[in-house]
């Protein structure tokens, strides 16, 4: 495959299943071709230390079977290929992102616990693939709160004014402009302001709340400005509200097409990736499909 894959990771479930379905739909937005792809993980029980035995293949593999029998003749005009994998799926399925465009999973799987949000291995994927993961949650998720949602499709982004990255804004610029979606903006201030304590003594800030918002709407609007010269058909809408930034995003992903979230950068003092606690409260909770988008290389 001349351009990098959307890739399905399928395992016979309904979860995957549904994610298999926003993959094709995905690979047809992007022009790209489907890989969908099954890890079988009972295969490497006996050998803890081996990750993946043998090539890709799919002869008499009933999930790809039955993956190939649910896309029907809608795969028309997009190339799809089926390929299994022997190993351990938190291990594998992260690999793949190395030269896949986006990698797509549902919440969870066929193990682990019926009461699990979210899945071992998707919440791997998410955590260290190097390409943006899209998980699909099931569906019935009930979600509270009040969102400045309107008429049409509609993409969310969360913007963190603190440390902004190019990389997430550009991912939820492409999905709008690909889907015909308005582009709501969602960047949260904290409210009141944390006290600052002294030995037996705590200090509560004085601080006006009407400019940390306005402070906080300029800054999202400059981080938008280039962003919006490059695709001028997306109308890109700031929502800046006080409060939990995770609440303001599963509350606005009711009726939204996709949620855009980041994941954190390493930082010298912690190497290892991480996913970030509103990332996770997002994953876990918002009603509609989520894409964590890792962030932009580090500046030389």
């Amino acid at each position: 495959m001349s351009t990098p894959p959307v890739v399905a990771a399928v395992d016979g479930s309904d979860d995957s299943l549904r994610a298999l379905d926003w993959a094709l739909d995905a690979a047809r937005r992007r022009g790209a071709p489907l890989r969908a792809v099954h890890v079988r993980q009972y295969a490497a029980l006996a050998q803890p230390d081996v990750l993946v035995a043998g090539p890709p293949g799919d002869e008499g593999d009933p999930v790809l079977e039955q993956a190939r029998a649910h896309l029907g003749e809608r795969t028309s005009g997009t190339e799809v290929e089926y390929a299994g994998l022997d190993g351990f799926p938190g291990a594998l399925l992260p690999e793949l992102g190395a030269s896949a465009q986006l990698l797509v999973l549902g919440s969870r799987g066929r193990g682990g616990f019926a009461s699990l949000l979210l899945g071992s291995s998707s919440l791997a994927a998410a955590r260290d693939a190097e390409c943006p993961v899209v998980v699909v949650p099931r569906p019935g998720r009930e979600v509270h709160g009040e969102t400045a949602a309107g008429p049409g499709p509609r993409v969310v982004v969360g913007v963190n004014v603190d440390s902004p990255d190019e990389a997430l804004l550009d991912f939820a610029f492409t999905e709008a402009a690909q889907r015909g979606a308005r582009l709501q903006v969602v960047a949260a201030y904290p409210w009141p302001p944390p006290a600052w304590a002294a030995p037996a003594e705590v200090t509560t800030l004085m601080v006006d709340q009407g400019a940390v918002e306005n402070e906080t709407r300029t800054l999202t609007e400059g981080f938008l400005t280039p962003h919006r010269a490059r695709h001028p058909d997306v109308l890109a809408e700031p929502h800046v509200a006080p409060g939990d930034a995770a609440g303001l995003l599963v509350a606005a992903s009711r009726d939204a097409e996709l949620v855009v979230v980041g994941r954190h950068r390493r930082r010298m003092l912690a190497p290892a990736r991480m996913m970030g606690s509103v990332t996770q409260a997002v994953l876990l909770h918002a009603a509609s499909p989520i894409a964590v988008i890792p962030p932009s290389p580090p500046e030389e």
